[in-house]
C-alpha cells in the first residue's frame, strides 16, 4: 500500500465533526429565549412595582383625604362648641342696638286726643321730670294786626296774649297760675314762660311760637321737678 492510500484510509476513518455553524445557531436562539424570558420577568416585575406604588399612593392620598376631613369636622365641632346650643339665645349687635332703640322708643309714652296726639318723654335735665308735646296744639288767637314784635310788659297785649297760651298748654286756670317767668325764646318770634300752680305742686315751663295773624301757639312743654334753676 502506497503512503497515499495510507493517508486516505485514516482520514475516512475519523469521526466526523458536528457542524459547527447549527451548533451555533441554536445557542443564539437559547440566548434569544433566555433574554425574552429575562425581559418578561423584568417588565411583568416592573409592572408590579407600580402598580404597588399607585396602590400605595392612593391609600396614602385617602389617608390624606380622612384626616382633612376629619381636621375639618374637628374644626366644625370646635366651631359649634363656641356657639350657643340650640334654644338658647344669641344676641346679635345689631339686635341689641334694635332692642335699645325700642326701649327708648317704649319710654316714650303716646296718647291720642282729639285731633292730634301727645308724647311725653323723660328728660336729662336734673330740673325736667318730662317733656310733653302735644300736635292739637293750636295759636290762641290774637287781636294784633301788622307786623308783630314781640312786647315783656305786663301791661300789653302781647304779653296777655302769651299768658293766655301759657294756661292754655298746662290747663291752669288765670287765677290759679302763678307767672314766674316769661322772657325771649331764643328768636323775637319765640318766647319761654316758666309757671306753677299757686300751691306750687304743678310746675311747667313752656315753650311758645308766635303764628302769624293767628297769635301765639305752645310747641311743647315741661313738667318741672322744681323751679330752682327752671328759669
Amino acid at each position: 500500500m502506497t503512503n497515499t492510500q495510507s493517508r486516505y484510509t485514516s482520514r475516512s476513518n475519523r469521526p466526523k465533526k458536528p457542524n459547527m455553524n447549527k451548533l451555533l445557531n441554536i445557542l443564539i436562539g437559547v440566548v434569544v429565549v433566555l433574554i425574552i424570558i429575562t425581559a418578561g420577568f423584568i417588565f411583568i416585575g416592573n409592572n408590579d412595582d407600580e402598580q404597588a406604588e399607585s396602590k400605595n399612593n392612593s391609600e396614602e392620598t385617602a389617608s390624606n383625604n380622612e384626616s382633612t376631613e376629619n381636621e375639618t369636622e374637628s374644626a366644625q365641632d370646635t366651631d359649634t362648641g363656641s356657639k350657643p346650643e340650640i334654644g338658647s339665645e344669641e344676641i346679635d349687635p345689631e339686635d341689641e342696638n334694635a332692642e335699645g332703640t325700642t326701649d327708648e322708643e317704649e319710654s316714650s309714652e303716646e296718647s291720642t286726643t282729639p285731633g292730634g296726639s301727645v308724647t311725653s318723654s323723660p328728660s336729662d335735665d336734673p330740673v325736667v321730670s318730662d317733656t310733653i308735646a302735644n300736635t292739637a296744639w293750636e295759636p290762641v288767637g290774637t287781636t294784633q294786626t301788622g307786623e308783630h314784635v314781640s312786647i315783656y310788659d305786663k301791661d300789653h297785649v302781647d304779653w296777655n296774649e302769651k299768658v293766655k297760651a301759657l294756661a292754655y298748654a298746662t290747663g291752669l286756670s288765670s287765677d290759679n297760675m302763678i307767672v314766674w317767668h316769661l322772657g325771649n325764646g331764643g328768636s323775637p318770634q319765640k318766647s319761654i314762660g316758666t309757671v306753677s300752680s299757686k300751691d306750687k305742686e304743678e310746675k311747667y315751663r313752656v315753650y311758645l311760637q308766635w303764628v302769624d295773624g293767628e297769635g301765639w301757639r305752645p310747641e311743647k312743654m315741661d313738667t318741672l321737678k322744681t323751679l330752682d334753676g327752671a328759669y
